[in-house]
């Protein structure tokens, strides 16, 4: 054999593995699915990657992220998550019960790590928390089970509301769950809810106004990406028809809302980014309970709250985890 045969064959052998460990070095992909709005989404993400970071990974170093969001549009979400997989994501964390949802449509072998504020077996995502099974597992801050306790600090804060409205989207897949909890905390309290919808921010102005027509007294917002996306813009009704609002969220109260009160939200994403880390090491989702959020948070905004001419009790003051001035 000559010298140059035996050269190239040489080279090409070293080659071989050369090319298999630069495969087996492929930064893994994990896709992001929102229903919601980029700018929502890029502010809440953040507690994520702490927790993916401590399985050892890194966006941009040995991980690739892929963000893909709706702005408020849920019909488009599985033609997005097909462009994950497309895109070869590893994992998909779907944020929110329409993304949840609409991953589990699409895909029954990609590994789906979720962040949700419903109930996961009741919405049909896993058979149990304890036993995921299938490709799906993640973390819940069952905030349609804080209804009643919303609406228990919404009467106190604002006590002489005999009714009170329930801000929905009608397209959220937990609907019928959030009503009807609704309902029966409000009969509790001996209230009347005045249910009003919006799934556009056009909508809006129009359920304030009908609340306005029904004598509310007071507005508990329900638990949705849009609804979470348009704080600000609620905020701004409530104050111009003097109306004491509550929700889910600690972003309302920051946005100008009179109060939330739910479960933590980073806690929720930080356990999603540690199951990614686990997924990618080689754990499979149905091996991985569905992690149950035990911190929550209340939070009142003094200023709202003095603007509308509210006294905030003094024991509900003393027990706020937050309280902005």
């Amino acid at each position: 054999m000559r010298r140059r045969e035996l050269i190239v064959l040489f080279c090409g052998a070293a080659a071989r593995p050369l090319a298999v460990r630069a495969q087996q070095a492929k930064a893994p992909t994990v896709g992001v699915l929102f229903g919601g709005t980029a700018n929502l989404l890029k502010a809440d993400f953040p507690p994520f990657l702490p927790g993916l970071g401590e399985l050892g990974y890194r966006d941009g170093q040995n991980v690739t992220i892929q963000y893909r969001t709706a702005e408020g549009q849920y019909e488009r979400l599985p033609a997005l998550v097909s462009e994950l997989m497309a895109g070869k994501a590893d994992v998909i964390v779907a944020l929110a019960s329409p993304a949840s949802m609409a991953a589990k449509a699409v895909s029954s072998t990609v590994p789906v790590v979720f962040a949700i504020g419903a109930d996961p077996v009741a919405l049909g995502l896993v058979a149990s928390l304890n036993r995921p099974g299938g490709n799906i597992t993640g973390a819940t801050f069952l905030s349609v089970e804080l209804t009643a306790k919303q609406l228990e600090l919404l009467h106190e804060l604002s006590p002489n509301a005999g009714a009170v409205g329930f801000l929905i989207n009608p397209d959220v897949p937990d609907l019928a769950a959030q009503t009807t909890r609704a309902q029966a905390a409000a009969r509790s309290l001996g209230l009347a809810l005045q249910v009003v919808s919006a799934r556009a921010e056009d909508d809006l102005e129009a359920a304030f106004v009908a609340l306005a027509g029904q004598h509310a007294g007071a507005l508990l917002v329900g638990g949705d990406e849009f609804l979470i996306s348009q704080s600000a813009r609620i905020a701004e009704l409530a104050a111009y028809h003097a109306l004491p609002t509550l929700a889910g969220l600690r972003v309302f109260a920051v946005r100008g809302g009179l109060a939330s009160y739910g479960a933590s939200l980073t806690e929720a994403l930080h356990q999603a980014g540690l199951y990614v880390g686990r997924i990618l090491n080689g754990n499979k989702p149905a091996d991985l309970p569905v992690v149950q959020s035990a911190k929550f948070e209340l939070v009142i905004n003094l200023k709202t709250a003095k603007a509308l001419g509210l006294t905030v009790p003094p024991l509900l003051l003393a027990t706020a985890d937050e309280v902005i001035e």
